[in-house]
């Protein structure tokens, strides 16, 4: 019987040197990466590095940045994919360009990154906060997912806040905190400098994850990164279309009339929530070369669809249950869930109507 031994403190120590390389293995040492040659700033507005409060946590959140090398590299990787299109528009509003790491501290530059708060998304807005500036945020739909929906409403958002503050600095403490709470402590501590103000402890740090971002993403060759342009990923490349949905339509569907496949719809199209498209009016963004007559291609699929002897009917009767039924006409209980746009907690009552497909998986065309 083999015997178990409590890890000691000296035990881990080894672990981690072992599991994580070292910096100075792979760029300068930890006290040179975070070494000051010259001044900080974050938007044209200097980070008092002076103050030793202002440089511990400055120091920290560098250091913590550096010591997740892997995440590093992949920020590297995103910012090539979605830099251009935030650093145009930024350009286009006249705002400083720094502003583009704030979505890389908000969500690493991922579509379905979440809190536990609701924010979601790119620039991790509220759902309260994108309603206002014009997205859509419901069961169907969620437009903080798409980077080109909610960047400019992230943008106009961070106008205000600036206009309200006359400070990036504060204009970005304002969009992680939320504007009144930053007014009052403005108002109570008398100061409208953030590097003076006691604020919650999330945004006090937050700022400092903003500025380690700046520093390690606009100089990366310094802290050890050097990633040839091929090892980067490129810009999305897709068509825009509007279609018009007289019925709810099966994402499948679309991607069956675009020539592709389901998952990639939904990673051009990340603000469709679910596996349908509700009626009416809708932009979708298509592989690139699928725009022409894809409405023609889509109707004729869906008048296909609509006579397909694929679906049929099932009348729920007393004492029918989910599972029973699922079971009873061979199919998955997750794709009867999906067909019905249902969950497990939902209640089924005699007389209800639950679609149903014939298909079965020896069906569906191997690769």
């Amino acid at each position: 019987m083999s015997k178990r031994f409590p890890l000691t403190g000296l035990f881990v120590l080894l672990i981690c040197a072992v599991a994580v390389p070292s910096t100075s293995a792979q760029g300068p040492t930890l006290l040179e990466s975070i070494g000051q040659d010259r001044p900080i700033e974050l938007a044209g507005e200097p980070v008092p590095l002076e103050i030793f409060d202002v440089r511990s946590r400055y120091e920290k959140e560098m250091l913590l940045t550096l010591w997740d090398r892997p995440q590093v590299l992949l920020w590297l990787k995103r910012s090539t994919r979605y830099f251009p299109y935030i650093a145009e528009q930024l350009r286009q509003r006249g705002m400083p360009e720094d502003l583009k790491y704030l979505a890389v501290a908000e969500s690493a530059l991922r579509p379905h990154a979440g809190s536990s708060k609701g924010a979601v998304g790119y620039w991790q807005l509220m759902p309260e906060t994108a309603r206002k500036y014009s997205l859509i945020v419901d069961d169907f739909i969620d437009e903080r997912r798409n980077l080109f929906l909610s960047t400019p409403a992230a943008l106009t958002y961070l106008q205000e806040l600036h206009d309200r503050f006359s400070s990036w600095t504060l204009a970005v403490a304002a969009y992680n905190m939320g504007e009144e709470g930053l007014t009052a402590e403005v108002l109570e501590q008398n100061t409208r400098n953030f590097y003076l103000l006691y604020l919650p402890l999330e945004t006090q740090r937050f700022i400092f994850r903003v500025v380690a971002a700046k520093q390690v993403l606009s100089n990366p060759s310094r802290y050890g990164f050097d990633i040839a342009d091929q090892e980067r990923y490129p810009p999305p490349a897709f068509d825009t279309v509007d279609i018009d949905c007289f019925q709810e339509v099966p994402i499948r569907l679309i991607a069956e009339a675009a020539a592709t496949h389901f998952k990639v719809i939904k990673d051009l199209n990340p603000h469709f929530r679910g596996y349908y498209i509700q009626a009416g009016r809708h932009r979708v963004n298509l592989p690139k070369g699928q725009w022409a007559d894809f409405q023609g291609r889509l109707d004729d699929i869906l008048t296909a669809f609509s006579s397909s002897k694929e679906m049929r009917l099932y009348i729920v009767r007393a004492g029918d249950n989910l599972s029973e039924i699922a079971e009873r006409f061979g199919v998955p209980l997750a794709a009867l869930m999906i067909w019905n746009r249902i969950g497990l907690k939902h209640t089924i009552h005699p007389g209800d109507r639950l679609v149903i497909y014939a298909r079965r998986l020896e069906q569906i065309p191997t690769p």
